[in-house]
């Protein structure tokens, strides 16, 4: 697909990998529309070939110019339903594996950018934020490695597992976005009034309680009840299983009576879901008559059975979560599963980063929910008189 020739003097050029491509070609889109251009003959991205080669290699070729271009490169390390075949085996990619990708299409772009920007929403080994033992933090290794590329102007990526990541960043723009304003606007409009009164948000462990209290001062309205609760999880740290120590415990803080309840649980991602199905049952304990599950990343890394199970039991009412990183197709068919189009959010990013413009609206704005419960629960006294 050509270039538009009007866009000769606009140097924004986007580099999309394959484990982006859904989301990359959405703001695509979205880009186009900004700047007036025909989204059917036109595009921002720029041509690539990802080559993995029979031993196990990998290699990324820039198949247009860049020069004196803004590249933004878009990623997305969780992406693990791209095959390749090493040795006569079929593999999927992981998380080494695209950071690597990554990497070398860095080094394929040269220095001929005017500069370069990275879009990697799930932040790569973002969760090995703090060191235990004799081990190498290699979210922040990585991040330090990008940050000494001179060309090298921003880094974006959403809901970091812990904001102190940022300490291995020097020279480069750091911007951690929050998704909070696209998923409530999902939720508040499907939610009904009802449900909405009476409300419980819920930490599931003391590390997720800044989130809670984002979405709980997200409800600061006064047609709402609510309350907010956190568990404590207890650990067996003499058995070390799958990569952490085993939660043998959920320990619930706040009041106990929850009856009638809309509870809200929040964090940053689900991995397998073990811990949320605890948290579950123990809200079930304090009947709650519903319970939504809100977080920035559904990775499923056990499946989807048992969300089916509790979901079919009643327990479990729904959950709201991004498309910021990949969800399997059979997935996304899932009538408890509701997946939030962050693609505008990106779009935005990118556009005012490119043209310098401020983008605290877009990590700072409070209201755009309080404005939507006005909205909402004025509809309804209007209908109901």
């Amino acid at each position: 697909m050509e270039v538009k020739k009007d866009l000769v003097d606009n140097k924004l050029r986007l580099v999309v990998f394959k484990s982006a491509w859904d989301l990359g070609n959405q703001v695509d889109k979205w880009l186009l529309n900004r700047y007036g251009i025909d989204e059917d003959k036109y595009t921002f991205i720029v041509p690539i070939k990802e080559n993995f080669f029979d031993d196990g290699h990998l290699k990324v070729e820039i198949e247009d110019s860049i020069r004196g271009k803004d590249i933004f490169l878009l990623t997305d390390i969780g992406n693990y339903s791209i095959e390749y075949t090493m040795h006569g085996f079929k593999n999927h990619t992981s998380p080494n594996d695209l950071m690597m990708e990554l990497k070398d299409g860095l080094g394929a772009c040269s220095n001929h950018p005017v500069s370069l920007n990275i879009v990697m929403p799930l932040l790569y080994a973002g969760r090995q934020h703090r060191k235990n033992t004799r081990e190498n933090l290699m979210g922040s290794k990585n991040l330090h490695e990008i940050d000494i590329n001179r060309k090298m102007r921003s880094f974006i990526t959403f809901d970091v597992h812990d904001q102190s990541v940022e300490q291995a960043v020097f020279d480069m723009e750091f911007e951690n976005i929050y998704a909070t304003n696209v998923i409530l606007e999902q939720f508040i409009n499907n939610l009904n009034i009802s449900e909405l009164q009476r409300m419980a948000f819920i930490a599931p462990d003391t590390g997720a309680t800044g989130r809670r209290n984002v979405y709980l001062n997200s409800f600061n309205y006064n047609g709402i009840d609510k309350q907010a609760g956190s568990f404590v999880k207890m650990r067996d740290y003499n058995n070390f299983s799958d990569g952490k120590y085993p939660v043998i415990a959920h320990d619930y803080s706040g009041k106990d009576d929850l009856s009638g309840r809309t509870a809200v649980v929040i964090d940053d991602m689900i991995s397998s879901g073990g811990s949320m199905f605890d948290v579950i049952e123990e809200l079930h304990k304090r009947n709650v008559s519903q319970i939504y599950l809100i977080v920035t990343y559904a990775l499923f890394t056990k499946g989807i059975d048992k969300f089916d199970e509790y979901y079919e039991k009643g327990m479990l009412s729904g959950i709201y979560t991004t498309n910021l990183s990949y969800i399997p197709e059979e997935y996304k068919e899932k009538e408890w599963l509701n997946i939030c189009d962050c693609s505008n959010l990106v779009a935005s990013v990118v556009y005012d980063i490119h043209n310098d413009n401020s983008i605290s609206n877009t990590l700072k704005d409070k209201s755009a929910s309080i404005k939507l419960l006005e909205k909402k629960f004025q509809e309804s006294k209007n209908m109901g008189s």
